[in-house]
């Protein structure tokens, strides 16, 4: 752009410079001479050469327009916006015809995110029949008109511009950004893969192509343009992020997170990317580590309801309910007609044992949505906590219909009908839940004991064996089929279940020290008592010497007391027992 500016502006300096010389023949020589070199640096591409040439121009001779505009244009091409408005805005003031200063007045204007003021000056220079506008300025026009939303004109415009360069790929894929804006997506893909024809290594157009075939849910389409568009600009943090958040929709957030998280260390200041990192970390159960990125983008986003939900429900998830309702409460003040934001804040009042704030904030979510299947049954599960089982058996009966598929209600209702005595019920709803979840071993321990309370004794054992499967560790299962074997008579196999139920009391008894043990370590530590933690967490060994906590905390305080040694064998073992050796 530059270089066709000081062309067309080189003659009438000369012209104007005459005009002064005999006011100030002595300045005007400097100006002119300084004129030249900074024409001659821009063309060179040396832009802070130029750019102090200019300015000398200007304080030499303020009264030449010239000066004004070939600063203008030098600083607009160094991305200063402000500083080049002012200088073109002045030429303009002594030569409002000037047609490389409203030309960079106007790309000045645009790239500065204020493309109001620039269309008056495209349309200035389309008008002027004495020169066609280039297919930059018809493009720069077209992304003006986006910005202030009139897509058609914006369309039309863009085609104009490839209309005078039909080769250029860059023109192409802005064409398909602006249908993208459009949502018209088959004109935005073939923008894009006639951009990518014409230069296949373009890689906004590889990025741009992705994120439509991911709105037209194309994944694995979209993640190839788009682990193309990382791998040819492995800098932009946007291709990064719209990778990762393919890989999201795709359910790979695994492979998503470290996309998500080469885009912060590229920008660290997108707000985007470390939402999209919290919501993938909390996907994974890494709740933790996704509540402080959410309160960053809380803290620079605060209207953003999705931010305040998912940040209040990875505080539920940790079990601090108390911390997660005012951002429940935040997000609905800011949109109460949110029927999932009712949900989760009922679910936090649930986590507080906080019956009727449940109870109403689930009301209000069916307000706004009663076919939501999961509201009806969290209301019916706040109603059982409650003790009011007709309106609970209510609520899971609608939530069953509504979702056959679910296994949480028919559980809930067989717990319910169990309590009752209504073993019959139990039954069917239990087998019914099992059928969804048949990994539930809770849920086959109950069935179980609802079989046994029939007399179905086989059914009993089935039910209860699957259950011991599923649950290895616990004595409960076993304490029941050893009172059902001993029913059918089989006294000996009943004993042995006994000795197993006593065994893994005796075991749970340990880990239950131990875990005590070792979160009276941990509190000493953090005193600084590192002798008292030490005994404290081989109390915890002694209880239970397979507990890796106790194992992992005697080794940070070995470190402490510089028993470097001890610490390094002590961490050995808790690796091997969270291996598995």
């Amino acid at each position: 752009m530059l270089p066709r500016s000081f062309i067309f502006l080189c003659a009438p300096w000369l012209a104007a410079s005459m005009a002064f010389t005999q006011t100030d023949p002595s300045s005007m020589k400097q100006a002119d001479v300084a004129f030249h070199a900074g024409y001659a640096a821009a063309s060179n591409g040396d832009l802070t050469t130029a750019r102090q040439q200019f300015q000398r121009v200007v304080q030499l001779a303020p009264q030449i327009e010239e000066g004004h505009s070939a600063l203008g244009g030098v600083l607009y091409q160094l991305g200063d916006y402000p500083g080049a408005m002012k200088e073109l805005e002045k030429a303009l003031s002594l030569k409002p015809r000037d047609r490389s200063a409203q030309e960079n007045l106007a790309l000045a204007y645009t790239d500065a995110g204020n493309p109001q003021k620039a269309l008056p000056y495209f349309a200035a220079l389309e008008d002027d029949t004495s020169q066609p506008a280039s297919p930059d300025v018809l493009a720069a026009h077209a992304r003006a008109l986006a910005a202030t939303q009139q897509i058609p004109a914006a369309i039309q415009k863009m085609q104009e511009a490839l209309a005078a360069s039909p080769q250029n790929a860059l023109l192409f894929d802005q064409l398909g950004s602006l249908y993208a804006q459009a949502q018209d997506w088959t004109q935005a893909q073939s923008g894009f893969e006639h951009a990518l024809q014409i230069n296949p290594s373009l890689a906004s157009a590889h990025l741009h192509l992705g994120v439509v075939l991911s709105n037209q849910q194309q994944m694995d389409a979209a993640i190839h343009e788009l682990t193309t568009a990382a791998q040819l600009a492995p800098k932009v943090a946007m291709a990064q992020l719209e990778l990762g958040k393919a890989l999201a929709a795709d359910n790979r957030d695994t492979d998503a997170i470290s996309h998500f998280q080469q885009a912060l260390l590229l920008d660290p200041s997108l707000i985007e990317g470390t939402q999209q990192l919290a919501m993938a970390l909390q996907r994974i159960g890494k709740e933790r580590e996704a509540i402080p990125l959410f309160q960053k983008v809380v803290a620079a986003q605060p209207q953003n309801v999705s931010a305040l939900t998912n940040l209040g429900l990875a505080l539920v998830q940790t079990g601090n309910a108390k911390d997660a309702i005012p951002f429940y409460q935040r997000a609905l003040h800011i949109a109460p007609g949110d029927a999932t934001a009712h949900q989760d804040l009922g679910v936090a009042y649930l986590q507080q044992s906080d019956m009727d704030d449940a109870i109403r904030e689930f009301q209000a979510g069916l307000a706004l949505a009663s076919d939501n299947p999961q509201l009806h049954y969290n209301l019916g599960l706040a109603y059982k906590l409650k003790d009011d089982s007709p309106h609970a058996i209510s609520e899971l009966q609608i939530a069953a219909k509504l979702d056959p598929a679910a296994p949480d209600p028919p559980y809930t209702l067989g717990i319910l009908y169990m309590q009752q005595g209504r073993f019959d019920d139990a039954a069917v709803q239990l087998s019914t839940a099992l059928a969804q979840r048949p990994e539930n071993g809770d849920g086959w321990a109950v069935l179980g004991s609802v079989y046994q309370q029939q007399a179905k004794y086989d059914d009993a054992v089935a039910a209860l064996r699957k259950a011991i499967a599923l649950l290895p560790n616990q004595p409960g299962p076993h304490i029941t089929l050893a009172t059902v074997l001993q029913e059918q008579g089989k006294k000996e196999d009943a004993a042995v279940e006994r000795k197993t139920a006593a065994d893994l009391t005796r075991v749970a008894v340990n880990r239950q020290r131990a875990t005590f043990a070792t979160n009276t370590g941990n509190v000493l530590l953090q005193k600084g008592e590192i002798a008292d933690a030490i005994a404290s967490y081989q109390d915890a060994i002694s209880s239970d010497v397979s507990y890796a906590e106790a194992h992992r905390q005697l080794a940070a305080a070995y470190e402490r007391q510089g028993r470097t040694a001890d610490a390094v064998a002590e961490r050995a073992k808790a690796s091997a027992l969270e291996s598995g050796h």
